[in-house]
């Protein structure tokens, strides 16, 4: 009988593709249901054991006791105590403290993005006091640009974009508000279990007035146009869902969308009550148009398993459940019963007796200050991915975090002022241990040394435009579109890339540029921006002559020489000559005797030949707002070595 109702189930299915259901508004939408595969077909699920609740992130999060370590001169906190027993076990000793110049680049490229001004370097350097680091810590972590920095990471992995995507990848209008959301929500210091509920259930909790928080789950790519406009919303649930479960959890529940997981412990059925939570939010549409915010309805399609993940094969509905893996608890019988599925399922993401959230936001952190995580795949704790390389140090941080109320700013303290977090990342002068330490932990997965880091492609464009004096103060409201090649603009549909009209605008900081999934602005794709079509919690760091051939001659980094050459002959003095003020400002160091000799000499030289040729001034690049009574061809030449310097690796790598 099974047999042979899957038969006339097939066909059923062959003849509904002939003819697809036009669904043209909600009142219209009659979901298919194939009753004959629905009352017959029983979902079964592998049942869950010890062996399976025992790996490392699906145990309960315990405070561990800090370890003995035998030199106790040196942890500063904590988790330098963790740090340091592992060293002392394979017989290393941490390198010593970097120098207050690399210090502070490090420090303001992690909590703001942006390089240290030649005067903050100058007071931190001059600064006698104990707390001299500690006072910078707090004053970068009060700036506004501490928000922008964060929001960027977490931006990646909401998959953030103010279009579409696919073919047309029609514009968002209002999606700039979730950017500004998040920013805000960083810089307001927001706890994080509050902040992830928010963007659960922002619409339902307290007065709803943070709805615009649910943006995040429907960031992802769409396709308003699609005839089945029930297949639109089957896909964005299983995106949505698949995205949730990686952010938050760091599960690959998306995974089994067709199928049980193949090696972790989550069955097809807990994909789908997992969905079963966002249901009642998401409505089938109008075709075109937009999905912003999660909203709860009133009527609606009832939540169901689906055959194969296929949305014409209707299986048996399902109820709302947390993740088998994660909690044995049923929606219906967690506390606060009572709350809508999505209201409690936000409540339990922030449980303590939820083993995932805080170990994955934890590392997530930890791997944006140290370039490498605790564990290697962020949104994916596993059974194929390596164990952490510190289970204790992670549980203790995750069980901390949740002491301090969630506090991210309190995590960010408590590793940027650790020993661990200050050491050198190069050879200090006399140091016989640091040919051991490459040998004995060539991978720095010990941490017995700072790890040296590119920048990522914001932070490179914001640096250029910081030290050039051009970075405009402003901040929010709808993403700004600076000018981009021709040649660029007419690989897209038209009207696609319209140049923002203010040109102070095109200056501002890079996460408030337009984001478009169709289109990166140049800068971003080739130094691996990711595209936003998918969540992104680890980006690509590759190494291209693209790169070198963008930065070299894009009209952005030509702008930005002329305005720094122009700066640089304002601003320096007796007591600081112009390359001396030009290192300050681009590397936070001084030039060596060996690097302001070839400079000179670079500058007379090109002085020479400009001469020479007789260039006239339409032919030369010459500094902005320059000094009438400066020679022209020493300007020009002045230009040349800003320019260089914006490409140096230094001004792309933070030691």
């Amino acid at each position: 009988m099974l047999k042979h109702n899957l038969q006339k189930t097939s066909l059923l299915i062959a003849i509904v593709g002939l003819f697809p259901t036009m669904v043209v508004g909600q009142e219209d939408v009659a979901p298919v249901v194939r009753k004959d595969v629905e009352e017959e077909l029983l979902v079964s699920e592998t049942p869950l054991t010890d062996a399976d609740r025992d790996h490392w992130a699906f145990r309960a999060v315990t405070r561990p006791a800090l370890p003995a370590v035998r030199q106790g001169e040196w942890p500063r906190n904590g988790l330098d105590s963790f740090i340091l027993s592992r060293l002392e076990l394979a017989t290393l000793k941490p390198t010593g403290e970097a120098d207050r110049a690399v210090l502070l680049r490090r420090l303001s490229f992690d909590l703001i993005g942006l390089p240290p001004t030649p005067t903050e370097l100058a007071d931190f350097e001059s600064d006698a006091a104990a707390d001299a680091y500690e006072r910078q810590v707090e004053r970068l972590l009060t700036l506004p640009g501490y928000g922008e920095r964060w929001g960027q990471h977490w931006l990646d992995l909401a998959r953030f974009a103010e279009t579409d995507g696919f073919e047309h990848d029609k514009v968002r209008a209002d999606a700039w508000k979730y950017r500004d959301w998040v920013i805000g929500a960083f810089n307001e210091n927001m706890p994080y279990d509050r902040f992830a509920q928010l963007q659960i259930a922002g619409d339902e909790l307290d007065d709803g007035s943070q709805a615009v928080a649910t943006m995040f789950c429907l960031s992802g790519p769409d396709m308003p146009d699609i005839n089945d406009q029930l297949e639109r919303r089957h896909l964005m649930l299983n995106e949505m869902t698949a995205t949730v479960g990686a952010v938050f959890l760091g599960l690959q529940v998306g995974c089994a969308e067709c199928h049980d997981h193949k090696y972790d412990p989550i069955s097809q059925a807990d994909f789908y009550r997992l969905r079963a939570v966002f249901e009642t939010g998401v409505p089938v549409l109008k075709r075109d148009a937009p999905y912003s915010q999660l909203k709860q309805q009133g009527e609606v399609i009832p939540a169901r398993f689906w055959i194969r993940g296929d949305h014409r094969r209707a299986g048996p509905k399902i109820e709302a459940a947390f993740p088998r893996i994660a909690s044995e608890k049923a929606i219906g019988d967690a506390p606060n019963n009572g709350m809508s599925p999505r209201a409690a399922f936000a409540e339990w993401l922030t449980r303590p007796d939820n083993p995932l959230t805080a170990r994955v936001m934890v590392n997530r952190v930890w791997r944006h200050h140290f370039g490498r995580g605790l564990f290697e795949t962020p949104s994916d704790v596993g059974l194929l991915n390596a164990e952490p390389s510190h289970p204790e140090l992670l549980d203790w941080l995750a069980s901390e975090f949740q002491a301090h109320g969630w506090d991210l700013k309190w995590l960010h303290r408590q590793i940027v002022t650790s020993a661990t977090y200050r050491q050198a990342s190069r050879m200090p002068v006399g140091d016989s241990e640091w040919e051991r330490r490459l040998q004995l932990d060539p991978s720095n997965v010990l941490y017995s040394r700072g790890n040296r880091r590119r920048l990522d492609a914001e932070s490179i464009r914001d640096a250029m435009l910081q030290v050039s004096g051009m970075l405009a103060d402003e901040r929010g409201g709808p993403g700004v579109m600076p000018p981009l090649p021709p040649e660029l603009v007419e690989t897209l549909l038209k009207g696609q890339w319209v140049t923002s009209p203010r040109a102070a605008d095109h200056d501002r900081r890079s996460v408030y540029l337009f984001a478009r999934r169709n289109l990166r602005y140049p800068l971003f794709e080739v130094f691996d921006r990711p595209d936003a079509n998918a969540s992104c919690a680890v980006r690509n760091r590759s190494t291209t002559p693209t790169q070198s051939l963008l930065l070299l001659n894009s009209e952005l980094a030509l702008k930005a020489a002329r305005h720094l050459a122009g700066e640089i002959s304002r601003e320096s003095t007796d007591n600081e000559p112009p390359i001396d003020r030009l290192f300050r400002r681009a590397f936070a160091r001084r030039p060596t005797s060996e690097e302001t000799a070839r400079i000179r000499s670079f500058i007379l030289d090109e002085h020479d030949g400009l001469l020479k040729e007789n260039r006239s001034d339409e032919r030369l690049a010459l500094p902005y707002e320059m000094d009438l009574h400066v020679d022209r061809y020493i300007a020009a030449a002045w230009v040349e070595v800003c320019l260089a310097v914006l490409n140096a690796s230094e001004m792309l790598y933070v030691d």
